[in-house]
């Protein structure tokens, strides 16, 4: 197979464009695409066309706007080509018309009170600066979806707006030090995708996974990830065949996939793409792990992107790799040889600690889930407190301007081996720092925050609109300036100065951190709840409405969406523990009680040898079935009390501070029962079963 031939087969991308489309068509797409210009009907028309006829020679029967709704999964409806003529035959048709605009039904989708059930309209908008693309045999158009009033129900919208926002800011201040060739700022993005793969057969006898994506029961192996032994291990060979499989579909949409490797965790993987431009990037994510659990299931996998499946044991994130870039090339987080000297390596660089520094809770926000919420804080996911980690080089350089002193760089520094054959290896200038939530990694920025199973549309809009905001207020100083890098050593000594409490380079679990995080003023807030009032703080409301990012409509929406949308995840996981407890744990531990009851009497009457083990064994089981029954039983209650709950914020900590805790007391007693009970009486496939079964 020839990978560069396959490359992006089903993609209409430049190359396609520049072949199928007359030249003037061509030039005004790509003006388009570069500068954000309006893109004339007639030229969509003809471009509407050529993508007709590209698909259908593809294969393709249907097209469909292809979207991203506030459920965080892409939505799509499937209309066909076939266009009647009056004959009673049919002609393939596509308009400009068709290619532009959309009117999928808005009332059906998460929406925050900005739409209700008879106010149904909505529209989709072709977004020409993302390539469309053939998947199942329909061409997907990328597009923005807005209800009728205007305002955004998707994520790419906003992401749009903060794209346009951090290349306006940015080019200010690059023009201030004389780069009149830069046209273009780009964000870029990269989304490491951590996953677990699961037998669909043992799959399929898990309710919890089922309809949860996780377990909910669950009692510790034998054998978990203590022996580091599975990072980075020989892939196993049905493993392998999955990879290339998916590696074949990714390649033919034009995605990045680059990098595939066993992760810390039993079952637990990663791939990583190139990074590319932010919203490539978050629509190729989307299409990731889509394109995984398809492919996954033909190799009788199933894939599972929750942030927490198995308790005690890795869980999976989305590192997301940002940086800037010019259209020229040259990339803003490049720190070149000698970055004390490099201003506006600098520059950029205290734009982002300002950005983080001040809008931290915004930031906890954009990757805030109840699935989050369980894997923050352990095993190589940071913790709830943001922090920016920039290694002792960076930090070095910066508080020696913060003291007006001169920076002494350390000499380069090679892997000493011990072994005389190996090549000499150039160390970096810092190790990494695996438990920082934002870390540079020499010429990008990892925020290693978001989930699994998030779009990283959010984490990237609010990144990219608070650097935007730096950057405004450098370029709003720097513009009034006599002598523009005096200026500029000013602003980063300044900023430095400002805002050096949310510099950390140490270890982000311990108890000490969180003192010291504290008393440095930083904000913690552990869960999804506590997150969520970001939203709708005053200050944040300011900067992303002022930018017009969003409406404060458009905030307040995703406030209670995201509310309600934890409150709904949390009750569905509680009933599916009563459900799986009820039809399925009592009865296997009655009937293994049974078997035990019926062992001592025997063993009576026979007059054989003491019954203490068995006796004592049942007694334990016993008491562990009693706490279980109890615990049930204030779940069903809790449940049934949290339906009474109308206000979205009461009954969403309503479920953190009960129901949540209640179903701990559920698992600890069922996870004991799992424990004790025989293994050919348990009802579902056990830790065991699912982490080691190829």
């Amino acid at each position: 197979m020839n990978i560069s031939e396959i490359f992006g087969e089903m993609v209409f991308n430049e190359t396609v464009m520049k072949e199928r489309l007359p030249e003037e068509t061509y030039k005004a797409l790509k003006d388009t695409i570069r500068v954000g210009s309006a893109l004339d009907e007639d030229v969509a028309g003809i471009v509407a066309t050529a993508m007709k006829d590209w698909a259908i020679e593809k294969g393709a029967t249907h097209y469909t706007h292809w979207f991203q709704p506030l459920t965080g999964i892409t939505a799509e409806k499937h209309d066909s080509f076939i266009s009647p003529k009056t004959n009673g035959t049919a002609i393939m048709d596509f308009s400009a018309k068709e290619l532009i605009k959309g009117e999928p039904d808005a009332s059906s989708f998460p929406s925050g009170g900005l739409r209700v059930t008879f106010e149904a309209r909505g529209y989709t908008a072709w977004d020409p600066t993302s390539y469309a693309f053939i998947k199942d045999e329909t061409l997907c158009i990328p597009t923005v979806f807005c209800s009728y009033s205007g305002e955004a129900l998707d994520k790419k919208t906003p992401l749009l707006r903060s794209m346009q926002l951090i290349d306006r800011e940015a080019l200010r201040v690059l023009k201030l030090f004389g780069h009149n060739d830069v046209k273009h700022i780009n964000a870029n993005a990269g989304a490491e995708q951590e996953y677990f793969l699961v037998a669909k057969e043992l799959f399929d006898l898990r309710k919890d996974l089922i309809f949860c994506s996780r377990t909910l029961f669950g009692a510790k192996p034998p054998k978990g990830q203590e022996l580091d032994d599975h990072y980075f291990g020989a892939l196993q060979p049905d493993v392998k065949l999955f990879m290339r499989d998916l590696d074949n579909e990714l390649w033919r949409l034009g995605v990045y996939a680059k990098t595939e490797h066993k992760e810390a965790a039993p079952g637990q993987y990663e791939l990583a793409p190139v990074y590319s431009g932010v919203n490539t990037a978050t629509d190729h994510n989307q299409l990731t792990m889509e394109i995984m659990k398809k492919v996954a299931l033909r190799h009788g996998f199933v894939c599972l992107l929750h942030e927490k499946p198995f308790a005690g044991l890795n869980g999976s994130g989305k590192h997301n790799n940002w940086s800037l870039s010019t259209d020229t090339g040259k990339n803003l987080f490049s720190p070149g040889s000698s970055p004390q000297s490099n201003t506006l390596f600098l520059l950029f660089l205290c734009a982002v600690i300002k950005g983080v520094d001040e809008y931290q809770d915004l930031l906890r926000a954009s990757i805030a889930s109840a699935g989050n919420d369980l894997r923050l804080g352990a095993q190589e996911a940071p913790p709830s407190i943001v922090s920016i980690f920039l290694g002792d080089d960076l930090e070095g350089v910066l508080t020696s301007i913060e003291a007006k002193e001169d920076y002494e760089a350390g000499t380069m520094r090679t892997l000493e081996s011990g072994v005389n054959v190996l090549p000499h290896v150039r160390l970096d200038n810092t190790d990494r720092n695996r438990t920082s939530p934002f870390a540079f990694t020499g010429n990008k920025f990892e925020f290693r925050m978001p989930g699994s199973s998030h779009s990283i549309a959010d984490a990237n809009t609010v990144i990219n609109t608070i650097v935007a905001e730096s950057l405004r207020i450098f370029a709003d100083e720097l513009e009034n300036a006599q002598d523009i890098n005096s200026a500029a050593y000013r602003l980063i000594r300044k900023t430095v100065r400002e805002h050096k409490r949310i510099l950390y380079s140490g270890n982000n679990y311990s108890e000490e951190w969180v003192k010291e995080a504290e008393r440095r003023g930083l904000s913690n807030r552990p869960t999804t709840v506590d997150a969520l009032e970001s939203l709708i703080l005053e200050k944040n409301v300011e900067l992303l409405t002022r930018h017009g990012i969003y409406t404060q409509r458009e905030l307040q929406s995703r406030y209670e969406i995201s509310l309600e949308s934890y409150s709904k995840l949390i009750r569905i996981e509680a009933n599916t523990m009563l459900e799986m407890t009820r039809k399925e744990i009592f009865p296997a531990v009655l009937s293994y009680e049974k078997l035990l009851s019926e062992t001592i009497n025997s063993k009576k009457l026979a007059c054989a040898a003491s019954t203490a083990p068995e006796e004592d064994l049942l007694k334990r089981i016993a008491e562990k079935n009693t706490e279980l029954y109890s615990a049930c039983i204030r779940l069903k209650e809790a449940i049934t009390e949290a339906s009474k709950i109308k206000n979205n914020l009461k009954l969403a900590q309503f479920c953190r501070d009960s129901i949540i805790l209640i179903m701990n007391e559920v698992r600890s007693s069922a996870d004991a029962l799992e424990e004790l009970t025989a293994k050919d009486f348990w009802p579902f496939p056990t830790y065991e079963d699912l982490l080691f079964n190829f």
